[in-house]
């Protein structure tokens, strides 16, 4: 399977093809993060009220977090489904799963702006609006919900296209609806005095040229996989072992919402809109310096899930040590990053004193266990990549789910300062379930290669 820049995912040398797969896909998500984290910078400078604008965002991102969650339970399990059956050379059943999946990501969508719009305002004063936020908060989210099925289209669908090789077009999906982004919140939020209307009508806008621009490719000439009317269909048989694989990813990314919530709500009943203020800060510099790593796992995945259908399991080992040893790098020099210069981020979106303060002292205890992350992030999307539906749904569950919810209740009973316990959770979370999946990666790793070997000789025979 060869895309425009000849990436042969069976045959070329292992670390150049990383290389080439990943930097797009780190591209793609770093500007990808810049339609909530543009928003959050414009928006946190607005003269007089931008601190409690930004606050009011935060309250909101857990939404955001989960609408653009729910296009992995199709987009990443779709991906990986389609890259195995494209190495097992069944191109038919790679596109059945294509149009199953861009089925139901049109049904998500529908249900998911209905029952949102409907109870909006009492659902955003659960997850920690107050008084003062809510209006910031509803007025933004109002706006976003109607543009579901472009971020469903944009995010979930661009997945086929860097399962395919094609890293350079699923870059440019997102970088040509952030730089759309980039322009028109300025003269939405300032031009036109929209404030966080204005965001929100940017950022929907923008998803809705970079689902086009998905759109396009995946029914034109270029694509090996094709949206084709005969597989938009809602098909059992095709979309259960998609959603059997995507749940772990979207659980990934649907518990961070969940976290979300439990932080601002615990932050507003503890330490007041400031902290919440201060959340929003660090979750939004967490968001950006994840996603490299995301990046660099998406990059991996179609490596990974392409040579295991082809039975090529020594590329598969070589392909994850590359890859794990590359996410330990990173989560490591962020880690430092952070610790020694947090001014440095907090300055991009707000410069009020007294929130900077508590963000400053807040992001040194938040990102406490972000060295392990890389382990975590590897281990658990190369179980992804390889139809592991079981182990990566349980790793998912684990960090988030069993671990870090439980933590930012329980420590505040126990420690004196009850704002510091809430943000205490993150790393204790961090370091435990990261050390818990490199153990299960160690046990598990080795007996599915070995298994899959065996189905290749007995194929062979």
């Amino acid at each position: 399977m060869k895309s425009k820049r000849q990436n042969d995912l069976g045959n070329d040398p292992i670390g150049s093809l990383l290389i080439r797969l990943a930097i797009p896909a780190i591209t793609a998500q770093l500007v990808n993060a810049l339609y909530n984290i543009v928003d959050r910078m414009y928006i946190g400078h607005i003269e007089g009220t931008g601190d409690l604008a930004l606050t009011g965002l935060g309250v909101a991102f857990p939404v955001i977090m989960f609408i653009s969650a729910l296009s992995a339970l199709a987009g990443m399990g779709g991906g990986s489904k389609a890259a195995i059956r494209m190495g097992a050379g069944d191109q038919e059943g790679a596109n059945a799963i294509l149009g199953g999946c861009t089925a139901l990501l049109v049904v998500i969508s529908l249900v998911v702006t209905v029952l949102f719009q409907v109870f909006k305002d009492p659902m955003l004063l659960l997850f920690g609006a107050s008084e003062n936020t809510l209006g910031y908060a509803s007025d933004y989210l109002g706006i976003y919900l109607w543009g579901t099925i472009a971020v469903q289209f944009s995010l979930g669908l661009n997945n086929f296209i860097t399962t395919q090789g094609f890293s350079t077009v699923s870059m440019l999906t997102v970088i040509i609806g952030a730089v759309c982004n980039i322009v028109l919140d300025p003269v939405l939020i300032f031009g036109f005095d929209m404030g966080v209307q204005g965001a929100a009508l940017a950022t929907i806008l923008s998803q809705a040229v970079s689902a086009l621009w998905v759109l396009r490719f995946l029914t034109g000439k270029r694509s090996r996989l094709t949206i084709q009317a005969r597989h938009l269909r809602l098909d059992p048989k095709v979309l259960l072992p998609v959603m059997a694989i995507g749940v772990s990813p979207f659980i990934m990314q649907s518990t961070e919402s969940l976290v979300n919530i439990a932080l601002n709500s615990s932050l507003k009943l503890y330490g007041g809109d400031t902290y919440v203020g201060a959340m929003t800060i660090a979750s939004s510099i967490m968001q950006v310096l994840v996603m490299p790593l995301q990046g660099l796992t998406q990059g991996a995945q179609p490596i990974l899930g392409f040579n295991f259908g082809a039975g090529k399991t020594d590329r598969v080992r070589r392909t994850f040590k590359l890859l794990f040893l590359s996410c330990i790098a990173l989560s490591t020099v962020f880690f430092l990053s952070v610790q020694l210069f947090p001014c440095v981020f907090i300055s991009i979106f707000n410069d009020k004193e007294e929130l900077v303060r508590a963000a400053e002292w807040a992001l040194h205890v938040y990102f406490g266990g972000m060295f392990m992350l890389g382990m975590q992030f590897s281990c658990q999307q190369t179980f992804v990549a390889l139809g592991q539906a079981k182990v990566s749904l349980f790793l998912a569950l684990l960090r988030k789910i069993a671990l870090l919810i439980p933590l930012i209740y329980i420590l505040p009973h126990f420690l004196s300062n009850q704002v510091f316990a809430v943000y205490l959770a993150e790393p204790v979370a961090d370091v435990c379930a990261a050390t818990c999946t490199g153990l299960v990666f160690l046990w598990k790793f080795p007996r599915i290669l070995r298994e899959r070997d065996a189905s290749a000789d007995r194929e062979a025979a």
